[in-house]
């Protein structure tokens, strides 16, 4: 049996480099880049490239793609400890060149576009010339798959897609985007769907709204509700087979998934940090904040909660590495997302009571960051539907007893343990 948490030394050395990288580097230019993804920013493409070059130079540029694509290969464990350190910043993710939704679209394109497809979108896409979105969720569907209305019908050789999609990510910006249509209505629920690569600007596809988000403070959204009309793509524009965009969606959330929680951790070890810092920096009463019982409290119970899911995050990356299958280690990944909301919900919240009328103030990150995870617990599926799913998976594996009690009724595992060691009770006796 081998277990250990400690990290090769090597990679150790990785990790201090991109820590002291992010905060000397990558945390000032969110001060003054309005959002990463933007590409025709002009601040941002005279900031963001050189540090993108830099991170290059380091081998760490876009590492959770395998070397034939021009990324490290990285395992989710490396990844992880890796994301926990980018994951502290707006703009971290894409001066590394593994930010959502496009790392997840990369792998999309990687498994299921043609040569052509790949040549024309994924190496642009990589090299981050070119931002995409991810068109999925619908107005009325919300993000569950079977109730998808938007309809993709072969018409010689051109599918035509007619429906509304809501909330995509930087469709904006967008270069092209995935989208997931009904092929074929009358198929069994997971086999309805398929998926699409479409440039942005082809005709009939219509941003009707670029739909802000409360603690996104950006001059306009950046989540767009479309409508596709009559958009017509080239037949070989599908990504996978008929039927098999459920399959290309999982395979672009399981790690992202992992990616994001510890991103998350990042985000709440600097609520933590905060707190620390408030605490033995503020007075009341003749005494610091952090000698009132109360605050230890909070603070205790944060770096616990912290603590413990940074574990189950870590425990469950390392899985991934050892099965090699996302479907079996989906019982730690639905875990991995419920729980993340309310890791970041409750430090969060704490560190913006311990900070007072500040906390709630546009002059520290908290209320931002506090209504981020109301968004955590949306993105990539409701927690509820990721309960159940931890639920039913735990269910699968228990055993239902054909006793009028359960089979760890003290009654009757005493009367076992009796007959168990009926001899020794018996010499006691005598």
């Amino acid at each position: 049996m081998s277990w250990g948490f400690e990290t090769d030394a090597e990679y150790q050395k990785v990790l201090e480099w991109a820590d002291e990288f992010v905060t000397n580097e990558v945390e000032p230019i969110d001060q003054v880049v309005t959002h990463a993804w933007d590409m025709k920013d002009p601040l941002r493409q005279k900031l963001i490239p050189p540090l993108q070059d830099k991170v290059r130079e380091k081998g760490l540029w876009a590492t959770h793609l395998g070397p034939e694509l021009g990324g490290q290969g990285f395992g989710q464990l490396k990844l992880a400890l890796l994301n926990e350190i980018v994951g502290r910043t707006h703009s971290g993710p894409i001066v590394f060149g593994a930010q959502a939704p496009d790392s997840g679209n990369t792998e999309i394109l990687a498994h299921y576009g043609t040569p052509e497809l790949k040549d024309r979108y994924l190496k642009p896409l990589i090299d981050n010339e070119i931002v995409s979105c991810y068109a999925m969720t619908e107005p009325q569907g919300g993000s569950n798959p079977v109730e998808f209305e938007t309809t993709a019908v072969l018409d010689g050789d051109e599918w035509v897609i007619n429906g509304e999609k809501w909330f995509g990510s930087n469709a904006r910006f967008a270069s092209f985007y995935i989208i997931m249509a009904v092929t074929d209505p009358e198929a069994e629920p997971h086999r309805r769907l398929s998926q699409f690569i479409v440039p942005a600007e082809t005709p009939g596809v219509e941003i009707v709204r670029n739909t802000g988000v409360w603690g996104h403070d950006y001059e306009v959204g950046t989540h767009a509700y479309t409508r596709w009309t009559d958009v017509r793509v080239p037949a070989d524009h599908i990504l996978g087979g008929v039927g098999q965009g459920f399959e290309v969606a999982q395979t672009r959330l399981g790690g992202g998934r992992i990616h994001h929680a510890m991103r998350t951790v990042g985000l709440v070890r600097r609520s933590l940090d905060m707190m620390l810092e408030r605490a033995v920096s503020r007075t009341t009463r003749g005494k610091r904040l952090g000698d009132q019982q109360m605050v230890q409290e909070m603070i205790a119970d944060s770096w616990l909660q912290i603590e413990q899911f940074r574990l189950l995050v870590l425990r469950t990356a390392w899985r991934i590495d050892e099965e090699n299958d996302y479907r079996k280690v989906i019982k730690d990944i639905a875990a991995v997302k419920a729980a993340m909301p309310k890791v970041l919900l409750d430090v969060t919240s704490r560190a913006v009571q311990l900070h007072g009328s500040l906390g709630v103030s546009k002059e520290l990150p908290l209320g931002k960051w506090l209504l981020e995870s109301y968004h955590m617990g949306l993105a990539d599926g409701a927690t509820e539907i990721h309960k159940v799913s931890l639920a039913r998976q735990l269910l699968r594996g228990a055993e239902a007893t054909d006793g009028l009690f359960p089979t760890y009724h003290l009654p009757a595992l005493q009367e076992q343990a009796r007959a168990k060691f009926a001899e020794e009770l018996a010499a006691l006796e005598e």
